[in-house]
């Protein structure tokens, strides 16, 4: 139902969710669940929308939330985050799943955002994440950077993935698909001119690690990436936070928003950098034929 249709003692959640993956999914459910645990499951109502990839869609969301008088909007991901932005200047916004909020472009900064937008930054620990791929290489061995570059979050990642790497002296290419039509293409050539590759949080990616598998694994190309449920489909291994927590650790900003007037304005963007344990997909490890280090755990 619509944030105005509801029972005016609960308070009125509006969730734009950018895209429809296993690793958005989890982050709502774990907003719903954590705000239904912290507020009453009677006390709080959800609009759930999904804006399955398309912006324009996201932009008709949000404003729909804003002429229905939502309390609060729950933006997860990127652009549904910017639409949500875009939309409101008053209702308080909390992001999820986005990485940086600045580079985004809705925050004055990301230590004190200055706007009604706050939220939960999933940024990984993106040289962890290299190091992970570099236990599965040869020394010198050419890694593939590859991306969407149409997701300012993913080129984020990839920047400092090739800081990095640059750092190291690790030779590297980087490969970018404007959207999912070119993933095929670009995972192609990757993998013909490289020997690994590293995939950040991407949810073009995410939503085509299919594809991904079926280039790379005949090509015995290693590659991790961002997000575990990426690892889950298509993927070597990973280094991820939780997306339920990330979900459940915007909840509680909401919380504080809703119940304890706080601003988001004065709330600085919060990370999930504890428990980080590398994982990886025992089906691809097999295929591959190669031998996993001590310390890792299989995803499910």
């Amino acid at each position: 139902s619509g944030c105005g249709s509801t029972d005016e003692t609960a308070y009125r959640i509006g969730i734009v969710q950018q895209d429809e993956h296993s690793s958005l999914d989890a982050a709502t459910q774990g907003f719903e669940d954590k705000l239904m645990e912290l507020l009453g499951e009677e006390n709080v109502t959800f609009d759930y929308q999904n804006a399955q990839g398309e912006q324009a869609n996201s932009t008709t969301i949000a404003t729909k939330f804003v002429s229905d008088g939502c309390d609060l909007i729950m933006a997860n991901a990127t652009t549904a985050l910017q639409a949500a932005a875009a939309a409101t200047g008053d209702i308080p916004i909390v992001g999820t799943s986005v990485t940086d909020y600045k580079t985004a472009g809705v925050v004055d900064s990301n230590e004190k955002p200055g706007t009604n937008v706050t939220g939960v930054s999933d940024l990984g620990e993106i040289k962890a994440q290299v190091d992970v791929l570099l236990t599965f290489c040869e020394p010198d061995t050419k890694i593939a950077v590859v991306y969407c570059s149409a997701e300012p979050n993913s080129t984020y990642q990839a920047d400092l993935a090739k800081k990095y790497l640059d750092e190291q002296k690790i030779p590297y290419a980087i490969y970018t698909a404007a959207d999912s039509n070119e993933i095929q293409a670009v995972v192609t050539k990757a993998v013909a001119d490289c020997n690994a590759m590293y995939i950040p949080t991407d949810n073009t990616f995410a939503n085509n690690m299919e594809i991904v598998k079926n280039i790379a694994v005949p090509a015995r190309v290693p590659t991790v990436t961002g997000a575990e449920a990426m690892c889950e489909v298509g993927a070597l291994a990973t280094l991820s936070i939780s997306y339920y927590d990330l979900g459940a650790k915007a909840a509680e900003m909401a919380y504080d928003i809703l119940v304890n007037g706080k601003k988001p304005a004065e709330m600085p963007i919060e990370y999930l950098t504890d428990g980080l344990v590398p994982k990886y997909n025992a089906d691809i490890a097999e295929a591959l034929g190669v031998t996993i280090p001590e310390g890792m755990e299989p995803v499910a």
